[in-house]
């Protein structure tokens, strides 16, 4: 099973959910040779809500994930911490809509929760916690004490550094990894839209369809990273992809209906 842990619905936080061009993406996924993917959409995203409703309204759920067209989609979500930086969250929608409910006084930039007291929280309800590309700027996470670093259960290996500076993100992910307990590391596109996927994938043993069985697969390491030859091209292409849709809607006009025409005659 081809997985990517870290991936977007929706092309920025402050747009409206588009559930045409959640579906743009989602099938995009399957055509980059996805089997499934974690959706881990910003906890302070407008509609953040409506995504899973939407999700779950049109899909079968099967175990903890929902079967979007022969793609496992496996609920999750982005969480920010005061101290800055990106963490991920990961379990059953309900328990990810309840989360996201609570966090509701802290979705503001000056309001985000102290790390500890959302490590707290992930923990007491039994939600899988990782770290968000731990070197990006101006996220600090590195700088946390070794006791919370600790309480991560998984490092992201994301596309978007990757592109970067692919040796040294590699290099500067497993060292980190290893340094807070040996945690595992899988990873992420971190794509807002459909260029980004498979550009870097996790390839699990066994294919699976609730936490639990991705987690022990996680655990025993029962996985292997790949990277698509073409990965730096995928994720500027993407980068620029994505600027243009923003400005399509800064200048009034509709990036979905431009996304779902096709290509020109």
């Amino acid at each position: 099973m081809i997985i990517d842990f870290h991936t977007h619905g929706k092309l920025a936080k402050y747009l409206a959910f588009s559930p045409d061009y959640t579906d743009w993406l989602f099938a995009s996924a399957k055509r980059a040779g996805l089997d499934a993917l974690c959706l881990t959409e910003h906890f302070n995203t407008q509609g953040f809500q409506q995504v899973y409703a939407d999700i779950s309204s049109r899909y079968p759920r099967v175990g903890d994930a929902f079967d979007v067209n022969g793609l496992l989609v496996f609920p999750g979500m982005e969480v920010d911490i005061a101290e800055r930086g990106h963490t991920l969250v990961l379990g059953p929608m309900e328990d990810i809509l309840a989360f996201n409910r609570a966090l509701e006084p802290h979705k503001a930039k000056d309001a985000f929760l102290p790390f500890d007291e959302l490590a707290d929280e992930v923990e007491r309800r039994g939600l899988h916690f990782g770290a968000g590309h731990p070197f990006r700027a101006p996220g600090r996470i590195p700088e946390l004490t070794c006791d919370q670093l600790r309480r991560f259960e998984f490092v992201d290996l994301n596309g978007k550094d990757l592109s970067h500076d692919r040796t040294r993100t590699v290099e500067r992910t497993y060292a980190f990894a290893q340094r807070i307990g040996g945690v595992p590391v899988v990873s992420g596109s971190d794509t807002h839209q459909a260029f980004q996927y498979g550009c870097v994938v996790t390839r699990m043993a066994h294919p699976c369809s609730t936490f639990d069985e991705l987690f022990e697969q996680v655990h025993e390491r029962a996985y292997q990273i790949e990277f698509a030859e073409d990965l730096e091209f995928r994720v500027l292409t993407a980068a620029t992809l994505k600027r243009a849709l923003k400005e399509i809607d800064r200048l009034g006009g509709s990036y979905v209906e431009t996304i779902l025409a096709g290509p020109a005659a």
